[in-house]
């Protein structure tokens, strides 16, 4: 290297001179034994000094001009790269998220019972964790609304005619900013709400608050204790001045509670429409038994929510709850799938795509073919659980995965359920003096065994998606308006048109849900010709498909 650039900007011998002794310092250092930990304090700290930091070796630049100062001032430095650093990440928890929810940010402990609150119109008929995050709140419903168009576009059409005008809806369902664009919408069509949670994990706190400013009477938070979530509905139902003639569900706890504790309101009550699997089984049983005096409208099993809710929303959101709570990787990952309906099948094909190698167990030899034809093995839980990495649930049942199963598992497999309930795994069966419990993180739970055996439970058995996650706002703006169109058709039927029994919507109903999002894709239907409609037996408008017709 030659000592000086002629007439040029920079000297630098001087501080590669000084970079190279000290490269011969730290080889120095470097070879130095435990022999010379006598060393004095003033000798190690020398050692150290004498490297030249960046700043000492920026020193001996010199700069021509103003101009090649500048430019190399661009270049930010380590120190304003750390603030630089500490900006973004102070800047990306300024606002509350969806994610804001699922990670407990709240400190505050205490209970939403003991707190007094009240909304800026001095309101105080509602229970949420703190009504100071309504604005944050705010921001999540505005953004779920730009994904939710048809059901926006139903409030729009609607909100003239007023058709549930005189209804007084109480609602028990996930509280989340897709559900707060439902309820809101009720509200623009004439109705009054009350609504709780169906799921003592699921609340969103901030939409929680925000339905609580905008005046919806909610009493939800995440969190809560079995007690809580009895209190909650019971504090919907039980309004003084205020009684129920429509009921709106997931999971039959509301139903039950009101058929149990208010036989009056519930004999009262024009109309219940029910979301879930759970619910809708539970309705059949009281049917059967004679026992359901109202109307109720299965919405689970309408082609819409079946379909989309249960089958394309879990394909994405089983991924979503898994990664968020335990970071797996998937590919060679040994799954067991327990139910191939559409919510396992959305779950199967979601984990098949990413290289798992997934089994599945089923009841149903017509639910079992089609597994077997989509390439998956079906088997016996007992056969395959120890070699398992991961067991997943959604079948609706109780027990589907029990004690002795749990004992039998692997080190480190992950628990979860994907059904509406918790009782798929018996979560209480692990509660026992012999099994340590060990919080991990938010939802996520080490259960471990008496010889150091860990089982990753996740939501303690609950709703994995929804407990953990989200689920697209998209696919529950299908299933939204399917449920704002049964409670409309419900509270404006004629008087017997729909007796004491379950129904499913109607199939005009479920096509016109589906039409309403189609323009989303820039989807534009074929129209038949009066020739073909005559020919198919069909009316041009639709229904096109017969009730008994299987998608």
């Amino acid at each position: 290297m030659t000592d000086s650039i002629v007439d040029g900007k920079l000297e630098v011998k001087q501080a590669s001179k000084e970079v190279k002794e000290s490269e011969n310092v730290a080889e120095k250092y470097s070879a130095m034994t435990v022999k010379n930990t006598d060393m004095n304090v003033g000798e190690l700290s020398a050692a150290f000094t004498a490297v030249p930091t960046l700043k000492s070796v920026k020193k001996q630049i010199q700069f021509a001009n103003q101009e090649d100062k500048q430019e190399f001032s661009k270049f930010p430095t380590k120190a304003g790269r750390r603030s630089l650093s500490r900006s973004i990440s102070q800047s990306s928890t300024d606002s509350y998220s969806s994610a804001a929810s699922y990670t407990d940010s709240s400190d505050d402990e205490s209970s939403p019972r003991d707190k007094n609150q009240a909304n800026t119109k001095g309101n105080s008929d509602f229970c949420v964790k703190n009504i100071k995050q309504a604005e944050f709140g705010r921001r999540e419903i505005e953004i779920a609304e730009q994904d939710m168009s048809a059901l926006m576009a139903l409030r729009k059409r609607a909100q003239g005619e007023k058709p549930l005008a005189g209804a007084k809806i109480v609602g028990c369902t996930h509280i989340t900013a897709q559900t707060a664009v439902l309820v809101e919408t009720l509200v623009a069509l004439g109705a009054q709400c009350r609504w709780t949670a169906c799921n003592i994990y699921s609340t969103q706190n901030e939409v929680a608050a925000a339905l609580a400013e905008s005046g919806v009477a909610v009493f939800a938070w995440k969190g809560e204790s079995e007690d809580d979530f009895w209190w909650c509905i019971d504090r919907c139902v039980n309004s003084e001045g205020w009684q129920a003639n429509m009921i709106l569900d997931d999971g039959g706890d509301l139903t039950h509670w009101v058929y149990k504790k208010y036989p009056n309101v519930f004999k009262k009550t024009q109309g219940i429409v029910e979301e879930s699997v759970t619910g809708v089984h539970r309705l059949y049983q009281l049917s059967k038994a004679g026992k359901l005096c109202v109307p109720a409208m299965n919405v689970n099993d309408s082609v819409t929510k079946q379909k989309f809710d249960n089958l394309y929303c879990c394909r994405e959101s089983i991924l979503d709850g898994l990664k968020r709570t335990t970071d797996v990787m998937f590919g060679g990952k040994q799954v067991v799938v327990c139910g191939y309906g559409e919510v396992g099948k959305g779950c199967c094909m979601a984990l098949k795509a990413l290289g798992a190698i997934v089994c599945i167990t089923e009841i149903d030899p017509i639910c079992a073919l089609q597994g077997c034809m989509d390439g998956f093995r079906v088997v016996k839980l007992n056969e395959v659980i120890r070699s398992m990495d991961m067991v997943i649930t959604c079948t609706g049942n109780k027990n589907v995965v029990t004690r002795e199963q749990l004992d039998r598992m692997k080190n480190g497999c992950i628990v979860c359920n994907m059904g509406h309930s918790n009782t798929e795994i018996d979560v209480a069966s692990l509660r026992t003096p012999e099994l340590t419990w060990e919080r991990v993180r938010s939802q996520v739970d080490h259960v471990i065994w008496p010889d150091g055996k860990r089982v990753i439970l996740l939501a303690e058995g609950r709703l994995l998606n929804l407990s953990c996650s989200t689920v697209p706002s998209f696919v529950l703006s299908i299933t939204a308006t399917t449920q704002a169109l049964a409670l409309i058709e419900l509270y404006n039927a004629p008087e017997g048109r729909y007796k004491q029994d379950v129904y499913l919507l109607p199939k005009k109903m479920d096509e016109y849900v589906a039409s309403l999002h189609l323009p989303n894709f820039d989807a534009h239907l074929t129209e038949l010709s009066d020739e073909q409609a005559k020919y198919m037996g069909l009316n041009k408008n639709g229904p096109f498909k017969p009730n008994y017709y299987r998608y």
